[in-house]
Order: structure tokens, then sequence, then C-alpha cells
């Protein structure tokens, strides 16, 4: 069977038009969300420069943008203020990552104060958990006010139990 001239043009006017539609959907049409993200991202983020810099010099534009990175700290109070706070806020933070606490103690800090006057608090945890609860904790802990930093952070395998995971975390905080 032999296809006349009318019907290879049809069948060549076909595939292009097949071609088309597989290029539009998937090359074309994936590019354009892309880049239409792409674009609203960038407005997004070009209202937010243009919220920090809008009156206001350069100095104070620069200090708005690190006040709207750097985390909220608390200014350190008095020992028997600031620890328990302290502690019930890591307390709270290491229920929500699901990390089973066997032991939550003040290590013994130097009686003698810092530079800035203050004091170095220190507040071990002991438990049990899983390595992504680990993770979720250390993601998780610039949203307390009180925490300067991570001390000590030992993680030990359980050999009966390979998902299983002791902790030893150390973290401190700037007392008066």
């Amino acid at each position: 069977m032999e296809l006349s001239e009318t019907d290879k043009r049809a069948l060549k006017l076909g595939s292009v038009g097949v071609v088309l539609i597989l290029a539009y959907a998937f090359v074309i049409d994936p590019w354009m969300d892309g880049w239409l993200a792409a674009r609203s991202a960038l407005k997004t983020e070009r209202t937010r420069l243009d919220s920090i810099t809008s009156g206001s010099s350069g100095l104070e534009a620069k200090r708005a943008g690190l006040v709207s990175i750097v985390p909220k700290l608390k200014m350190p109070d008095a020992e028997g203020v600031q620890g328990p706070l302290f502690r019930d806020k890591f307390n709270e933070q290491l229920k929500k990552a699901g990390i089973n606490v066997t032991g939550l103690q003040y290590l013994q800090s130097s009686r003698s104060k810092q530079q800035g006057g203050h004091k170095v608090l220190r507040l071990q945890c002991r438990g049990k958990s899983k390595f992504a609860q680990v993770l979720d904790l250390l993601a998780g802990l610039n949203e307390n006010p009180y925490l300067v930093g991570v001390e000590e952070l030992q993680l030990k395998c359980n050999q009966k139990n390979r998902e299983q995971i002791d902790m030893v975390l150390t973290v401190s905080t700037f007392v008066k």
C-alpha cells in the first residue's frame, strides 16, 4: 500500500504537532514554572530589602538586616533566675525532639567571672534517642533565647539496638 502525497503531508504535520506538544509538556512548561517561581522569590526579596532600607541610612539598614537574621538572645540574669529558665526551655526542646532524657544536671562552673562580668553556666543532658532526633534537636537549639553554645556532644551507638544512640550533650549560657 502506497501513501499519497496528501497522506504523507498529513503524517509529517501530525508528527511535528506531536513533537511540539511533547516539547511544551516536558521542556517549556516546567521551565516556565521555574522561571515564574524565581521571579516571585526575587520580588519577595526585593520587597524585604526595600522594607529594611526605606527611610534609613546605610548603617541603620545594615543593623536592621543583621538583627533580622541573628537569633534573639536574652541578656544574662542572676544564676538563680536564668538557670531554671534555661533548663526549662532546654527540657522543652528535648521533649519536642523526642529524646528520652535519663539525666539533666548543671555542671560545676568556675566561680570567676568572664571579662564581661558574666560567668558560664553549663547544663549536661544524658539521653537515648535516634540519630534523626538528635539532628532535630541541634537544628532547633537556636530557638532557645538563653543558649550561648554547645560545649560538648558525644554520640555512642547502642550495641544491642543499632538505631538507638546514647547521647551526652552539654550546652551553656551566661549568668551574672
